[in-house]
């Protein structure tokens, strides 16, 4: 007797039962009632051999919901292409090859997702973690790897390679009676279907409404990164891998080579189990160590700053600046709020890759002014107006010292609320709160506040602010809006106990629009930067600095004395004749700026560029030009410098380096 979809399914395809009502879509709709059921069935697997960790966190229930909707991005990703080549192929005059088609992509689809899960365990066993970016990076080794495999994991491969044998059995008898279906449904009925289940694909794969699909860093709900990783499916958590490997470059790969000992002799790096590993004594003597919060503000560069140049639209900043530490010639390491993140919080230097918030090997055991001062008792958070998993903000934070993270859902009854979330003003009315709460619980303190007003469409509360210019959605009005915020939180702060025991950053991430017909805008990447406190002394630092220098020396200013591995200098306590640098990642340009003489305005600039020999040049500070130049007498020893710069954090990252000691 014939089978057929729409006929009586057999006994050993129940799901048919479901899936015959679908007519040419019924494989689509069996991969993923089937693929959920397995995909869930592992999980909960995992969680009971990982109970301990799991029950540790106390998000059980968070993680089985949020695992299921991982699970239905996934399947939604595996049936996109189908789904978006159904309303030609599954016509009735197309119909033997759309059966054939859909066959063989649910099969091996099925089949992928058994495989991964399959390796799982034992790459958690190995990696503490489901299968990653090293799990593809891998795949470019066959033959190592499957001799490490053969060597030590001969069970772990056994056992994958059966369960892979019998998933391909079990899935093709499963879709036995597809293959022999016939096209009972009207062109037009796959026409009209057609287009509604691309629309709920779509969705599946976004999980969202918001602006911004959901990605890995949404599901970080727990400070431990290796139950986050269970939340997802390892299907999933390998093709995130590989998207991201994408937007990696190596500094090698780009700019050129240099023999590890001369990379660390050139930057001052051991051959150490953590090279960069240095001893902070702090230029502040404390009885006790102070609080720390950081402003970190969008897109604040030194053109919105009149007494650098630029336009009077942050008055505020303006006076403060005679109250504390001001840095004059202080430059972003990038153009993208991770890179400022990068440097303010981890105090890592640039390379041509994302930022180290973004890529894998950095989610857990590396680095920030969060993983030390937790090990000191601080409480360590952070707190955005926005989402929080935009650019793997939680990811990052939550697997690296930070332990609590309030974000968009958790303001209540907001001010404003803007397409980035809730406004400057909202936020730092929430910082307030929670610092006046941490202060009276007497816990030290670390938090690094977010903003994001400045950032287009530029929208932010009526009534608050003089407009510097019509119409009033410009950058110009929405920085002058985020001076406003600081100014009446700094009021607070001032009236507030916390005052006097607390160390306040305001830093820009980046300027706005860095562009330029340069090789690199030096001009674009020179932000402001203010250090403020009861126990600050006001100065002015006018000499070339990095945003990489600002971690150090606010613990520095803090009185923290540490092991930790930031290559930024201690600008709190500097000598008659240092001599400052910067360096700026400008897409696949890297630019070293370094101060030759007394003068701030004696700067030779270098820029390694990819495929090119490197670009020599003199940036005057007070026109803000960059002059192109021959190379100097030194400009090989200069260069060397540059990419040894380069190619130092690359070589930190890669190795796992960049971490406190055990």
């Amino acid at each position: 007797m014939q089978s057929s979809y729409f006929g009586k399914p057999r006994s050993h395809s129940k799901l048919w039962a479901i899936g015959h009502w679908f007519g040419p879509y019924a494989p689509l709709i069996v991969m993923f009632l089937s693929g959920l059921l397995f995909l869930s069935l592992t999980r909960l697997g995992l969680v009971i051999w990982k109970w301990e960790r799991v029950q540790a966190t106390g998000e059980l229930v968070q993680i089985l919901l949020q695992g299921v909707r991982v699970d239905v991005i996934q399947l939604g990703l595996l049936a996109l292409i189908p789904v978006l080549l159904s309303p030609v192929l599954a016509t009735r005059k197309f119909f033997t090859v759309w059966r054939t088609f859909t066959f063989w992509w649910v099969l091996l689809s099925l089949v992928l997702l058994v495989f991964l899960e399959a390796a799982t365990p034992g790459f958690i066993l190995e990696y503490d973690v489901r299968p990653n970016r090293i799990f593809v990076e891998y795949l470019k080794y066959p033959h190592e790897v499957f001799g490490m495999l053969w060597q030590g994991f001969k069970v772990e491969l056994f056992f994958g390679l059966v369960m892979t044998v019998i998933a391909f059995a079990v899935v093709a008898r499963l879709l036995k009676p597809w293959r022999q279906a016939e096209a009972k449904w009207a062109n037009p009925a796959v026409w009209l279907v057609g287009p509604l289940l691309l629309v709920l694909t779509v969705l599946g794969i976004r999980s969202t409404l918001t602006h911004r699909p959901a990605n890995p860093a949404l599901f970080a709900i727990t400070q431990d990164s290796m139950v986050n990783s269970l939340i997802l499916n390892s299907t999933y958590s390998v093709f995130y891998a590989a998207y991201s490997l994408q937007h990696e470059a190596k500094s090698s790969a780009i700019y050129g080579k240099l023999p590890r000992e001369k990379i660390f002799a050139l930057t001052g790096a051991q051959e150490a189990d953590i090279p960069t590993l240095t001893t902070l004594v702090p230029s502040a003597k404390r009885d006790k160590p102070l609080n720390l919060v950081i402003l970190l503000q969008e897109s604040l560069g030194a053109g919105f700053v009149e007494s650098l140049g630029g336009k009077p639209v942050t008055p505020n900043l303006e006076k403060l600046k005679d109250e504390g530490i001001w840095f004059t010639h202080l430059y972003a390491t990038g153009t993208r709020s991770v890179r400022g993140i990068e440097a303010v919080v981890t105090g890592f230097q640039p390379t041509p890759s994302d930022s180290t918030v973004k890529l894998d090997l950095s989610q857990k055991n590396f680095f920030t002014l969060a993983s030390l001062l937790s090990k000191r008792g601080y409480l360590t958070e952070f707190i955005y107006g926005g989402e929080s998993h935009f650019d793997n903000m939680r990811s990052f934070f939550m697997g690296n010292g930070f332990q609590q993270i309030t974000d968009q859902p958790d303001f209540k009854n907001p001010v404003f609320v803007a397409s980035w979330g809730a406004s400057d003003e909202d936020l730092l009315n929430k910082t307030h709160e929670q610092l006046m709460a941490h202060h009276a619980s007497g816990k030290p303190f670390f938090t690094l506040a977010f903003s994001s007003s400045n950032h287009a469409p530029f929208e932010f509360p009526d009534g608050r602010i003089e407009l510097y210019e019509q119409p009033k959605a410009t950058d110009n009005n929405a920085v002058k809006y985020a001076d406003y915020a600081i100014g009446e939180f700094i009021k607070k702060a001032k009236a507030s106990p916390y005052w006097n025991d607390t160390v306040f950053l305001i830093v820009a991430d980046h300027d706005i629009r860095v562009r330029g017909d340069s090789l690199v805008p030096i001009e674009h990447f020179h932000i402001p930067a203010l250090i403020l406190g009861g126990a600050i002394q006001a100065k002015t630092v006018d000499v070339i600095a990095s945003q990489i220098d600002l971690p150090v020396t606010v613990l520095s200013l803090m009185g923290i004395e540490a092991q930790h591995p930031m290559t930024g200098h201690d600008l709190s306590n500097v000598s008659a004749d240092y001599r400052g640098r910067a360096m700026m990642q400008y897409n696949y340009n890297f630019g070293w700026m370094q101060q030759l003489g007394p003068e701030a305005a004696d700067n030779e600039v270098v820029v390694l560029r990819e495929g090119k020999a490197p670009a020599f040049g003199h940036y005057d500070l007070a026109s803000k030009q960059l002059q192109n130049t021959a190379a100097p007498a030194d400009g090989p020893a200069l260069a060397d410098r540059a990419l040894a710069n380069s190619l130092l954090p690359a070589l930190l990252y890669k190795e796992q380096r960049y971490r406190l000691p055990e």
